[in-house]
């Protein structure tokens, strides 16, 4: 298929220390000097030169490592990994390159060489600075390690960002408020907080599944995601997307490239890719493909995204969408009516209730597509 250039690349890290109770994600506990981590890392370093090769990163924007847990392979195979992506495309410091880790795994000598290597942006897991609520989610760091994590990365870095979770069963306001005042004084300068989810085949579901933990209340949940926008709008933080704060600048280019229909490139095991040229976008995980959308769909499924963002849409763009998708019009009449969507100096921007009930949100403009 002949596409547009990637803008973004995503590189998949599938190693932890441990496997936490919410987890469902690609990823294995795995002892640091194993064997089958060298050789996978290896492998990467292979598709970069292949991708490079058959010029497929030329116009690459922004960089992430996600996980997993980038940050545990170690300085010397992450320097091996960050050098190869150095000389398969143009790292320069316009790139913005996040390399996700967590608290345990973070050193002085890390810091100093993910600097030194090209990684400009740093997103640390801390989830929570409530030691008890940290145990409950299995993490393998405490509250002071995640705020000497942090102490160590600004040595070097300015552009930070930590998780939070909200609606952990047993968490309460108190205890999410103090982890969202502790990551505010900590001076950070982006914060996404997600809301917890219980995904089949975890600890946490078949805790939820044997009455041994409650399930989430998804009340209390979405009070606590309004009070953390309540605290960090007030500390200087604007919220760009429905899960993300940042400091005017801070940004994330990665994140949003997602939400705006910009073709990405995924390399490692269960990476997903996304290409596209006018008729066709594809979405393939490990060369199978997952989603292959036509001209409408495609269209219903920017308009979708862009009510992941604070901005929203044009009404413009809104009235163009209706060439191709004629019930478009109507469709957020019913929104704004519904008051998930609002109408603000010529754009339709999602509301926080739209945001609380995005389901419907999101699936009354996929449903656009025939």
């Amino acid at each position: 298929m002949i596409h547009d250039p990637f803008k973004a690349l995503y590189i998949h890290i599938p190693f932890c220390v441990r496997r936490c109770n919410y987890c469902d994600f690609t990823t294995q506990a795995i002892a640091q000097d194993a064997p089958a981590i060298d050789s996978y890392v290896e492998s990467l370093i292979t598709a970069l030169r292949r991708a490079s090769k058959e010029e497929e990163l030329g116009a690459i924007e922004t960089v992430y490592f996600g996980g997993g847990t980038p940050s545990y392979l170690g300085s010397r195979r992450l320097s091996s990994l960050l050098y190869a992506l150095s000389v398969s495309m143009h790292l320069t410091p316009e790139v913005e390159c996040t390399l996700e880790a967590n608290p345990e795994s973070v050193n002085d000598r890390l810091v100093k060489d993910l600097w030194a290597l090209g990684v400009n942006r740093i997103s640390l897991g801390v989830q929570s600075f409530d030691n008890e609520v940290l145990e409950l989610l299995g993490r393998a760091h405490n509250a002071d390690q995640a705020r000497r994590a942090i102490a160590i990365i600004q040595e070097r870095f300015k552009n930070i960002s930590i998780d939070l979770m909200a609606g952990i069963p047993g968490q309460t306001m108190e205890s999410f408020e103090a982890s969202v005042a502790t990551a505010i004084e900590a001076q950070v300068t982006h914060v996404s907080i997600y809301p917890l989810s219980i995904e089949p085949d975890t600890p946490f579901a078949r805790a939820v599944s044997a009455h041994e933990m409650a399930d989430i209340d998804e009340d209390i949940q979405a009070s606590m995601m309004e009070r953390a926008a309540t605290l960090l709008e007030d500390a200087g933080f604007h919220r760009y997307e429905v899960a993300s704060y940042a400091k005017p600048g801070f940004e994330c280019r990665h994140n949003k490239a997602y939400w705006s229909g910009v073709p990405y490139l995924g390399i490692g095991t269960a990476a997903a890719t996304m290409m596209q040229n006018s008729e066709r976008r594809l979405r393939l995980t490990n060369g199978v493909v997952t989603d292959d959308l036509n001209p409408a769909q495609m269209l219903a499924e920017d308009l979708m995204l862009a009510m992941r963002m604070t901005e929203g849409l044009s009404q413009e763009r809104a009235i163009q969408a209706a060439e191709l998708l004629p019930e478009t019009p109507d469709v957020f009449k019913e929104l704004l009516a519904l008051g998930l969507v609002t109408e603000q100096e010529g754009r339709l921007k999602p509301t926080e209730l739209g945001w609380l009930y995005g389901n419907e949100l999101y699936g009354r403009l996929l449903d656009l597509a025939p």
